[in-house]
């Protein structure tokens, strides 16, 4: 029997997957939120499941070191999605990424400072508007940025808006709806079709 490994994005997406895996049949040995490890059998001896970090996801699918997984949109547009295919949008984890600004300040008509971890997408995104940008990488505490004159503008996703409210900031220009979506190994696909179909299909009845 073909073995066959899904990767899973840790926190809040990895909460609101396995129901989804449950209702396609598929159970974590022991529980995973109380445990240090990392990869985890199920009730199905040939399937494995590993989690990891929402970022890397992505790659180990790429590379076919996990034949499926689950990542958010956003992680999936700013590493891009060569060697994969996205065949189910889980409807989970759904969140907008945004511009977002000091509440009131007026953009400068010249080059805008962005602060963001979404370095490509913010790229793409203010290139298309014709607006020249300096992007500075950030990891994390993005509002911070406007705040302490780092940056004019931020791109990040927004879920309540509630963390931008509360340091004076405002959500300004929709860029993307997220979600957590299904994704296949491309080369996975072919040598192991009936099984991974198998579980696409099933995984979608329990999204519907």
């Amino acid at each position: 029997m073909n073995k066959l490994t899904i990767a899973l994005t840790k926190g809040r997406i990895l909460e609101e997957t396995l129901p989804l895996l449950a209702a396609a049949g598929i159970e974590p040995e022991e529980d995973i939120s109380k445990s240090r490890k990392l990869i985890f059998g199920t009730n199905h001896e040939h399937i494995n499941l590993v989690v990891l970090r929402g970022s890397d996801v992505p790659t180990y699918v790429q590379f076919g070191a996990a034949d499926m997984g689950v990542s958010g949109k956003d992680t999936l547009m700013e590493n891009g999605a060569e060697g994969l295919y996205e065949p189910l949008d889980l409807k989970i984890a759904k969140c907008r990424l945004m511009t977002a600004a000091i509440k009131g300040a007026v953009a400068p008509s010249g080059r805008l400072k962005v602060a963001t971890k979404y370095v490509n997408v913010a790229k793409r995104y203010y290139a298309t508007l014709g607006r020249q940008a300096d992007i500075i990488k950030l990891y994390g505490g993005m509002e911070l940025a406007p705040l302490m004159q780092l940056a004019d503008e931020i791109v990040d996703i927004v879920d309540t808006g509630n963390t931008l409210k509360a340091n004076g900031l405002e959500a300004r220009d929709h860029i993307a709806d997220i979600s957590s979506r299904l994704i296949v190994n491309k080369a996975s696909m072919k040598m192991k079709h009936a099984l991974i179909q198998r579980i696409i299909d099933d995984i979608a009845k329990a999204v519907a």
